[in-house]
């Protein structure tokens, strides 16, 4: 895409939905991480329902600890990995009591120091937790970028830093909210829905998806 192709891709995205959020429940920065570090391979409406109860007990890591993991355990069964990620969850809440007081650390560097934390968690962590311009490439997002042209790469890493180089401002703290909600309800993984696509006419993706109706019609 051009710049000004990018600029009107945003613009729109921004029209459609304002102020996009994380689909994540959460209750403050620690409950936020405990929730991007159990939804690995997980949905977040599968997450949301493991932690509706969990949060209303445990918001903090010190009672994540008295909780502790067969205590956890009982609460995300329903999740993918429970079992590591129930593992993670203790050791990341003993490393912060450790070492940063209990605190959830506004650094990417530490974020990704604590147990089962890699770069995108820690990524969304610094962006939705404490409004840093950073790009969480999940699957919906590595495609999108890759299918749109938006930004291409082989890794999400690869995609990461085209997305950082070339998505403008006022766009950049919201643009990875923006692209995970489109590829999760509109440029789905099997079959994108073009007809409905607000940004169709600038994305590189061909041939377009018709809609339901003209695909029957043409069988």
């Amino acid at each position: 895409m051009t710049r000004a192709e990018i600029v009107e891709f945003f613009s729109r995205l921004a029209a459609d939905n304002p102020h996009p959020q994380t689909e994540l429940a959460h209750t403050n920065p620690y409950t936020l991480l405990v929730a991007v570090a159990l939804s690995a391979q997980a949905t977040d409406v599968g997450v949301n329902r493991a932690t509706r109860r969990l949060f209303a007990e445990v918001d903090t890591p010190e009672k994540m600890v008295a909780l502790g993991e067969e205590g956890l355990k009982a609460h995300i069964r329903t999740i993918g990995l429970f079992n590591t990620k129930a593992k993670n969850v203790i050791a990341l809440s003993e490393a912060l009591i450790r070492d940063h007081m209990g605190e959830v650390p506004e650094d990417r560097a530490a974020l990704e120091a604590l147990p089962g934390v890699g770069r995108k968690t820690a990524n969304v962590v610094l962006n939705t937790a404490f409004g840093h311009e950073t790009f969480a490439v999940d699957t919906h997002i590595f495609r999108v970028g890759n299918r749109t042209g938006l930004a291409r790469g082989k890794t999400p890493l690869a995609v990461e830093l085209k997305l950082d180089k070339v998505v403008p401002r006022p766009f950049r703290l919201h643009a990875h909210h923006w692209l995970i909600l489109h590829g999760r309800y509109v440029c789905k993984a099997r079959t994108p829905e073009c007809w409905r696509c607000i940004v169709s006419d600038l994305c590189a993706f061909k041939p377009k998806t018709p809609p339901p109706m003209a695909k029957r019609a043409t069988a």
